[in-house]
């Protein structure tokens, strides 16, 4: 809204004359004066028009016949936020403007409302902050779907027919041949069928035939002719003749509809209506109206104050309506006895209300009213008042005048303080519902106690402590979510006790509940069950789950022989006591999570169905001979310890689910792969005829080392999840090329994609969690870093040191109070059952245009830089999470380095603890370390996960194991030197290495910071070379082995150092330096070295790259570059061109074996050796280059940097 306000006041500011200047010049050549008109395209003109001012824009409106709009049927206005309706429709030459949204209703705009400046607040309200970006969605023809401007009210043909139809038809009356076929006007509106005494006259005397209770037949002997019949001893019949075969079909369907109705009740509901027609005022007979969800008016001939002319209506529904304002008319229709007005924003009831003296139900939720006139205390027949969702900070006081209510329904108020001596004072009060207050006290001014309210629904307060013993006669408390420390109550006819998820250490009832059946206080902080429980001789459900229990006495559980349902999970109970055999009703018995070791005695109870002892230790199964012939589920997945035998499981094969533990596989602990992420994912319908959630999974994200999942849940619907599913891995690309800012690029992600829906996303919705890895260009020094958006239930978990790390929050009224709040303020009816219009428990969605404002796309975003002690990363739907708490499933798979036996085994898990519905899982399995390098030195990216040098942008780092620049240990000597030849003897025309790169600044992780220019950091790595000419590894020509290698059959071992060095001429490595690098090499791997032993047996004492001559080799041109071109003796020549060998040997494709076998070499020059008669030249090369690098190593310090390029050296 700020963004809006702020669009609306740069436009302000910035004057509209200007805009309609530019306007005029682009109108004049459309031929119109005040609008562009029939363009649906932006030209350069428009665009420039449009970029001088946030506060212009532009609105599409469009032809009557929506469905069918084609680009002549469609205007696009440039206009200002200032600009009003009045002005477009001048332009148009319409007389009004019609909005509609979310596809749904339509409505007529006042002249002083401005179109644009309604699509810019529209816009801010999904989540849109940026004015630029406003702008530009609001000049998306997409934007449509959700908002929607028409030159005339569009009505689509089958609303009309259910409204009224009309024509000039043969018409004969009578059941006999004796009256002739005459044209006449036929009206079907209401209850009635209208036929006109003259042709196409629509005055004068009209024949009303009632049709409630009556019959429709076809004539046979006529074609497309119908029998119109009224109810009753003198019926009256009407015969009809159509000309086609369609309108007869509609006539047909449309009668067929009202003659089977019991009740004379007319549903206009949801048809856009600002008045009824005139022709239903000819059905006196209507007793019931229903013109909820429409734009009705007061005056007109069929408005509001004209309903007084139905004599018999005795309901009136006007929800939904936005009348500001109870019409002062309506209160004289005396007949009524069922009034309806919720949700028109009514801020005070008129005097004349108690007038209505038959009235019984009044429905006023969903308003902003704070009192109530005493007149009402005059319906003294008045048994229902819905006073829910308004702004009372006070129960009424008129209310203890009304006798007949039974019910005090003030959910979603403001009350903060309760005076229970109001409840005594109205004693024919026995339903209270004050859910969804911010009630923190209760406070009695007598001790006298109240004999009426036997239902009391508390929940989703403030409540700290609470009593109510002084309610003698409650049978049911609602107190769930509240933070109850201490709760005290009367046990004379306590029947039922909810509360759950509060702080409940002490639980007290006095007397103990003789008629308790239901006791759920699960996810408290009780030690044990209370004493009065166990002396509830009828209570049949018990769920203590999630407690702090550590021990159930077996005197206690031995009392309740009427149990039936026992839930025990999520404690720390070690044993069950054999007492629960006295239990003979049981039939279901959950104890999961806990740390019972000793199989329970269940399978002598008669009745057992369900029994869940999953995630315990469990060693052994004490069994009988013969099980009970009811048992049906058994589960005993999660005790690791449990081994069961042929026999015990041949017992068990009757029983139609038996979940244990499967084998473990060979590959389930097998080594964590060698990229940066995997993932896994496991979906299941469960007891669902149809899988509701999908997932999107990009290990390779914008061609780049980047990766993208995500969990989408429809709830019901699969079209959503599916759709999400392909669309928005693409506009995430896309907002990533606009933005680097995480929280912007993310949420524009949600919000775009919530447009593109388009029309399946204006009934449908489905929440959605979306983590985008990435590295951040803009942090130079900066590893990866998770970025999470969510919507809904959908959440994800991130496994940091073996502990659950919450990343996302869960958009529910249950479990997001701030939210609930805000769906209150804006006046939403949260049904009992915690959904907001009895659709969804979410507060925020993708999808489900029609609830809003009240279901919003806005994501939670939320970033964190990954680490390496992060383990994996769990996405999870909401039927995962609520049957599995965040520990849990990090423990069950944290051990399973199989990202796909995880996701499967956490899905098992939660149907396991009796989830039934759609349950989908994804497990990303993070190898962030050392494995996530992303050093680019001067602009060389360093080798990529296919050994080649990366093409990717700067800021991707490779996804290759070991560090970035890491030299792949599974590389063949014959196929090195093969690439090295092709290579060089193939490039003569390029210009090597130095031609292809652009000089860029270095770029250190920051894992690897930046060293010391004249320090060479090396990363040793392990080199296999192989051979198919001898089994020793040595050339045909060698006689012995060489010395300072090492031989494995026909592999040989050869120990390989990479670095990479800076400039044409490289400088000398001092050996402090040396020694520090050497020093540093198991930690930093900034460069790379190359020490390769000889396997010449002539100079095998001589050690190339040895430690005593390794600045030499540093400093050679020979050695830096391969100019070598290879001879038939295996020798090396220098060439012109330089050949970097990283990039060579690394694009060598890797096997999945530690060794293998390279492929033949035909021809000895494929070995990759230097000659003994090179080796005094090339000591002398080094020698030279030594001493002439030393003079030039204070000159370069003075002069300015070149470019800075790369070679390898050998």
């Amino acid at each position: 809204m700020e963004a809006a306000a702020a669009a609306a006041g740069a436009g302000s500011a910035r004057g509209s004359r200007g805009g309609i200047r530019v306007l005029k010049r682009n109108m004049k050549r459309n031929g119109s004066r005040n609008f562009l008109n029939r363009r649906s395209r932006f030209g350069s003109r428009e665009r420039e028009w449009l970029k001088e001012d946030v506060g212009r824009g532009c609105v599409y409106i469009y032809g009557a016949d929506s469905a069918t709009s084609t680009s002549s049927d469609l205007h696009l206005v440039l206009c200002t936020v200032d600009t009003l309706a009045s002005e477009i429709c001048d332009g148009e030459g319409r007389e009004n403007l019609y909005l509609q949204l979310h596809g749904d209703l339509v409505r007529r705009l006042e002249p002083t409302e401005k179109p644009l400046q309604i699509v810019y607040e529209y816009l801010a309200g999904l989540g849109f902050e940026d004015l630029v970006r406003i702008q530009e969605e609001a000049a998306n023809s997409d934007l449509s779907c959700m908002i929607r401007f028409y030159n005339e009210k569009p009505c689509q043909v089958e609303q009309l027919d259910r409204i009224l139809l009309s024509g000039v038809y043969s018409v004969r009356k009578g059941k006999t041949q004796l009256h002739k076929w005459a044209e006449r006007l036929v009206i079907l509106c209401g209850t009635c069928l209208i036929v006109s005494s003259v042709k196409d006259c629509h005055t004068g005397k009209m024949h009303i035939l009632p049709l409630v209770g009556g019959k429709v037949e076809e004539v046979k002997r006529r074609q497309h002719s119908l029998a119109f019949s009224s109810a009753g001893a003198q019926a009256q019949t009407y015969h009809v003749c159509f000309e086609m075969l369609s309108e007869y079909q509609r006539w047909h369907r449309q009668a067929s509809t009202v003659v089977s109705q019991r009740l004379s009740t007319v549903d206009l509901s949801c048809y856009s209506l600002e008045e009824v027609p005139e022709h239903l005022f000819y059905s006196q007979d209507i007793t019931y109206l229903n013109l909820r969800h429409n734009f009705m008016r007061l005056d007109g001939s069929g408005g509001l104050d004209s309903l007084c002319r139905f004599s018999q209506l005795k309901g009136l529904n006007l929800s939904h309506n936005m009348l500001g304002e109870l019409p002062i008319l309506l209160c004289e229709i005396s007949t009524l006895t069922e009034l309806n007005i919720s949700c028109n924003g009514v801020l005070h009831l008129p005097s004349q209300i108690g007038n209505l003296f038959n009235l019984q139900t009044l429905c006023l939720d969903g308003n902003f009213l704070t009192s109530l006139p005493e007149e009402l205390g005059n319906l003294q027949q008045l048994c229902s008042l819905g006073l829910s969702f308004n702004n009372f900070s006070e129960v009424p006081v008129v209310c203890e005048k009304l006798t007949a209510l039974d019910k005090l329904a003030m959910a979603g108020n403001q009350l903060e303080t309760l005076n229970l001596g109001v409840l005594n004072r109205m004693s024919h009060i026995r339903y209270v519902d004050l859910r969804l207050n911010h009630l923190r006290r209760l406070s009695v001014d007598s001790l006298e106690g109240n004999k009426s309210v036997t239902h009391m629904d508390l929940r989703d307060n403030q409540l700290t402590d609470l009593d109510l013993s002084f309610l003698g006669c409650l049978e049911q408390l609602h107190c769930e979510r509240n933070q109850l420390r201490e709760l005290t109550l009367s046990g004379f006819s306590l029947r039922a006790l909810y509360a759950n998820t509060n702080c409940l250490m002490t639980i007290n009832v006095y007397p103990v509940p003789s008629l308790l059946t239901c006791l759920e206080i699960s996810r408290n902080q009780l030690l044990c069950i209370p004493d009065w429980a166990c002396e509830a001789k009828k209570l049949e459900v018990l769920d203590m789950s999630y407690n702090l229990l550590t021990e159930l006495p077996s005197s206690k559980l031995s009392k309740l022989e009427q149990l039936e349902e026992l839930n025990l999970s999520g404690n720390k109970l070690k044993t069950i006591p054999t007492t629960i055999a006295n239990c003979k009703q049981l039939h279901t018995l959950i104890a999961h999570s806990n740390e019972i070791s000793i199989f329970p005695e269940i399978l002598h109870l008669p009745r057992i169905q369900f029994v869940d002892l999953s995630c315990n230790e469990l060693t052994e199964i004490m069994i009988p001979e013969v099980l009970p012939a009811t048992l049906q589920e058994l589960d005993l997945t999660g005790n690791t310890n449990l081994v069961l035998e042929h026999k015990t499981l041949d017992i068990f094969s009757h029983i139609s689910t038996l979940k244990i533990d499967a084998k473990p596989s060979l590959t389930a602990d097998s080594a964590l792969s060698s990229m940066l992420w995997n993932h896994g994912l496991a979906e299941m319908a469960g007891q669902r005829n149809k899988l509701c959630v999908s997932a999107l999974a990009l290990g390779s994200f914008a061609d780049s080392v980047e990766a993208v999942y995500g969990m989408f849940d429809g709830d019901k619907n699969e079209e959503l999840p599916r759709l999400l599913q392909c669309t928005m891995a693409d506009v995430l690309l896309e907002e990533v090329q606009q933005s680097n800012i995480d929280s912007v690029f993310m949420c524009n992600t949600f919000l775009v994609s919530h447009r593109k829906l388009g029309m399946a996303g204006q009934k449908l919705g489905s929440s959605a969690v979306l983590c985008c890895i990435r590295h951040d260009a803009t942090d130079l020094a900066g590893s990866f870093t998770l970025t999470l958006a969510n919507v809904g239930t959908c959440e994800a978990i991130l496994c940091r040191s073996g502990k659950p790390l919450p990343l996302s929050k869960v958009f529910s009224l249950e479990q997001y109070p701030e939210e609930a709040r805000r769906v209150k303020e804006q006046k939403a009816i949260i049904t009992e059952d915690n959904k907001v219009n009895g659709v969804t428990c979410c507060t925020r969605m993708l999808g489900c245009t029609y609830l809003h404002p009240w279901i919003l796309p806005k994501p939670h975003v939320y970033s964190i830089p990954l680490t390496v002690e992060d383990e994996m990363l769990l996405l999870g739907n909401k039927a995962l999470w609520e049957h599995l708490s965040y520990t849990e499933a990090v423990m069950a798979v944290r051990h399973l380095h199989d990202p796909l036996a995880a996701a499967k085994k956490v899905c098992t898990l939660a149907q396991s603890y009796g989830c039934q519905d759609n349950v989908g899982a994804m497990v990303v399995c993070l190898n962030i370390g050392e494995d996530s390098c992303t050093c680019e030195v001067h602009g060389l990216p360093l080798p990529g996960p296919r050994g080649g040098i990366s093409t990717a942008k700067p800021a991707t780092p490779s996804s290759s194991s070991g560090t970035a620049s890491e030299f792949s240990s599974e590389l063949s000597a014959s196929e090195v030197s093969s690439e090295v030849g092709s290579t060089a003897s193939d490039e003569h025309s390029g210009a090597g290495l130095d031609a292809g790169l652009v000089p860029q600044p270095e770029r250190r992780c920051s894992l690897h910071p930046v060293p010391p220019s004249s320090i060479f950091q090396r990363q040793p790595s392990c080199a296999t070379f192989s051979s198919n000419q001898s089994d020793n590894g040595l050339d045909s020509d060698d006689e012995q082995p060489v010395e300072g290698v090492m031989i494995n059959g026909s592999k040989v071992e050869v120990e390989v150092d990479i670095h990479c060095c800076q400039g044409k001429s490289l400088e000398p490595v001092p050996p402090e330096a040396e020694e520090g690098s050497a020093a540093s090499s198991e930690d930093d791997s900034g460069g790379l070295f190359f020490r390769i032993w000889r396997q010449n047996s002539m100079t095998s004492n001589i050690l190339l790259a040895g430690t005593k001559e390794r600045c030499e080799l540093q400093k050679s041109p020979s050695t830096c570059c391969l100019y070598g071109k290879k001879l038939s003796n295996g020798s090396i020549v220098p060439l012109e061109e330089s050949l970097n060998l990283i990039e060579v040997a690394t694009e060598v494709p890797k096997k999945k074996t530690g060794y293998f076998a390279a492929p033949a070499q035909l021809e000895p020059e494929d070995r990759f050796v230097v000659p003994p008669d090179l080796e005094e030249e090339m000591k002398e090369q080094i020698k030279q280059h030594h001493e002439s690098g030393a003079e030039q190593k204070p000159r370069e310090k003075a002069a300015v940097a070149p470019p800075d390029e790369f070679d390898t050296a050998l």
